[in-house]
């Protein structure tokens, strides 16, 4: 009885509580206010930040931030335009070059982006850097944390509300939250996103990067070159929660004409 009561409550609970995802038009679970998102996020961001270090005034570094200011003045604009700029509402956009070898980037919810210097070299110039970045950006502003975080409450802890859970359950809370926007002690350490969810962040970055004025085709070039650096060893740390392949390039090659329309050279 008291497990039909759950899973009635748990339908219910879906039911009422979707939103929708931009550009795609997929409705999508969400249970956790924003603001409470945004305060986790940017605490953990600013923790992170403390403990690793930070490259600044490089021309690499620039060169993060104006690829990121870029792409995140589409997104802005992208969402006003379509009156949806409640979704964005709080962030407080931020992008840092790390210095660490590793091959990885990742964006958190409000904006909160980090480049590893590793992933520079692969990246090789600002398209490339834009393909990345658009493509990390475009998960937290489509809040897949979010999402895997919301079916995270339901399916580990009864659909608690977020403050009940954190009151409760601190510990499982927070490593449900590390584990939904890959935060730890590695940081990109994760499951794979759903197919959905790099679908989802492919298309919306190549239109962003698109809007942002930079050539959708450079995801090609970029994907191709990310493809070759698991070669004879492990994969790298960005391909091991973004996997590329031939049926993502493909898929990628099939979303390029829709980004074109919203290309302008600048």
């Amino acid at each position: 009885m008291k497990k039909q009561i759950f899973c009635l409550l748990s339908i219910i609970l879906i039911l009422f509580s979707c939103q929708t995802v931009p550009i795609t038009g997929r409705q999508q679970l969400s249970l956790i206010p924003s603001e409470s998102i945004l305060s986790m996020s940017y605490q953990s961001y600013s923790d992170y930040l403390s403990k690793n270090k930070v490259i600044n005034d490089t021309e690499e570094a620039l060169m993060v931030k104006k690829v990121g200011q870029r792409i995140q003045k589409a997104v802005e604009k992208y969402f006003t335009e379509h009156n949806m700029q409640k979704q964005i509402e709080g962030y407080s956009w931020e992008f840092n070059l790390i210095d660490d070898k590793t091959i990885n980037a990742w964006c958190m919810p409000g904006g909160k982006v980090a480049v590893y210097k590793g992933i520079l070299p692969v990246a090789q110039n600002e398209a490339g850097l834009a393909v990345v970045m658009g493509h990390e950006i475009s998960h937290a502003v489509a809040k897949h944390g979010d999402e895997r975080m919301s079916q995270g409450l339901i399916t580990q802890m009864g659909g608690m509300l977020l403050s009940e859970a954190l009151a409760s359950k601190p510990k499982e809370t927070s490593n449900l939250f590390m584990t939904a926007y890959g935060l730890g002690s590695q940081v990109g350490f994760l499951l794979p996103y759903s197919r959905i969810h790099e679908t989802e962040a492919d298309r919306l970055g190549l239109i962003f990067m698109a809007m942002a004025g930079y050539d959708p085709h450079e995801a090609i070039k970029f994907w191709k070159r990310m493809s070759k650096t698991k070669q004879g060893g492990s994969p790298p740390e960005f391909l091991s929660t973004h996997p590329a392949d031939t049926t993502r390039i493909k898929n990628i090659e099939k979303l390029i004409p829709e980004a074109m329309t919203y290309y302008r050279k600048q």
